[in-house]
């Protein structure tokens, strides 16, 4: 059964704020939750799903329970060094 995707309220207002500034649009973010380039951790329960757009990266926290997955704010960062883990 898929995961059904909850948006907070903080990551739809990032999210639009993201498309204005480079375009990235949400079904851009919900594929990025579905299939991403890389998970990682985040604080306590949050993971980071994060994958790689204009040069940097989109990266999105969230958190899942159940059938759930909810996100919880978004942002694009030119810092994929800092943020991109090596296997």
């Amino acid at each position: 059964m898929p995961k059904v995707i909850i948006w907070t309220l903080h990551a739809e207002a990032r999210q639009k704020e993201w498309e204005r500034k480079k375009g990235i649009t949400r079904s851009q973010i919900e594929k990025v939750i579905i299939e991403p380039d890389q998970i990682v951790p985040g604080d306590l329960v949050v993971m980071v799903a994060q994958s790689r757009f204009w040069g940097g990266l989109i990266r999105v926290p969230f958190f899942e329970k159940e059938n759930e997955i909810k996100i919880l704010t978004l942002y694009w960062t030119s810092k994929f060094e800092k943020y991109w883990k090596e296997n």
